[in-house]
């Protein structure tokens, strides 16, 4: 993750010096540091410092806990300083932040109670070139509300969402407001691409996309690029003829409406003995996956998926259960 923003910071911006104001105990600014030697960090807690020193292999200016700094556009190596967040020591530098998220051994998902607080962060840089690191389940709502016009990215590696990101306007490509990178497949897609894709019945192959994918609001944009279409269009399941290369998909043996009777009459004639349950919108099986597992009571052999959803709004909602067959 710290490399690919790293690398993001330097193209946009590749001349300005970085300052990372929570750099803890370095590990954005190795990432940094692989790219240019025009890097500050700053950290409240002189032990971090000196780790952060020690991390990036004793080539940080550390003085008593404290850089000499001269004006940031004559700043040469690593510098490293002992600063408040929400006290700029930089006036030209782009700055790179990753509030604590953590306090009490719990997790904080109220952005207020950040540490630094978000809303303190952007009003305190507000006009500056900026980057803050953030939970990846953020509302992005509030964000809004907190007078962010950038970008908002959301990284995910392996299957699983790691993160999300805030690039103000100046270090976000024009027009784009969310995007979603997929690390292991080196694929991004922002609101800016197509996303005129159908909705239709099931085809051969039915995908789950990933996640970044679906929690950046790029389900649309996703389904259009791989020549796919969805199912409903409030449901983040896609289908499609062909399965993409590379993507994990589930090929359609049955369609049937969903109840467990039904479905363990299905699973029982397709000899399924283990099974993955993928769920959305259907509320009673997305509580407990688990435990429908356990009342099918399965007996067979086949290793096989069910995906549940709901196809339709309102009076004309259903559910629908399509039992598959996982490509890998």
């Amino acid at each position: 993750m710290a490399r690919h923003r790293a690398h993001r910071i330097n193209t946009a911006a590749p001349d300005a010096v970085v300052h990372d104001v929570t750099c803890s105990i370095g590990t954005e600014l190795a990432a940094l540091t692989e790219l240019t030697d025009r890097v500050l960090g700053g950290d409240l807690d002189p032990v971090r410092l000196a780790m952060a020193r020690h991390n990036l292999g004793g080539s940080a200016r550390l003085d008593g806990g404290e850089a000499k700094l001269g004006p940031p556009h004559g700043l040469g190596g690593i510098a490293l300083v002992r600063a408040d967040a929400l006290t700029p020591v930089t006036r030209d530098a782009v700055v790179l932040a990753d509030p604590g998220r953590r306090g009490g051994g719990r997790r904080r998902f109220d952005p207020a109670d950040y540490q630094p607080a978000l809303d303190r962060l952007l009003e305190v840089y507000a006009g500056r070139d900026l980057v803050v690191k953030t939970a990846p389940g953020i509302d992005f709502d509030k964000i809004r509300m907190l007078g962010f016009q950038g970008e908002i990215e959301v990284t995910s590696w392996r299957d699983s969402v790691r993160e999300a990101c805030l690039w103000s306007p100046g270090l976000a490509a024009p027009g784009v407001r969310r995007r979603a990178t997929i690390l292991d497949r080196g694929e991004q897609l922002t609101d800016a691409d197509p996303d005129d894709c159908d909705v239709r019945p099931a085809g051969r192959w039915i995908i789950d996309p990933d996640g970044a994918v679906v929690r950046a609001g790029l389900v649309r944009q996703y389904a259009t690029r791989h020549g796919l279409w969805q199912l409903d269009p409030d449901i983040a399941y896609l289908s499609g003829d062909r399965l993409p290369d590379g993507i994990r998909g589930f090929e359609v043996l049955e369609e049937l409406p969903y109840s467990e009777k039904r479905l363990r009459q299905a699973l029982v004639a397709h000899g399924c003995g283990a099974l993955e349950i993928l769920v959305r919108g259907v509320r009673d099986v997305q509580a407990d996956p688990d435990g429908l597992r356990r009342r099918l009571r399965l007996r067979g052999r086949l290793r096989l998926s069910v995906v549940i959803t709901r196809i339709g709004s309102g009076t004309a909602a259903r559910p629908i259960a399509f039992v598959c067959q996982p490509s890998r």
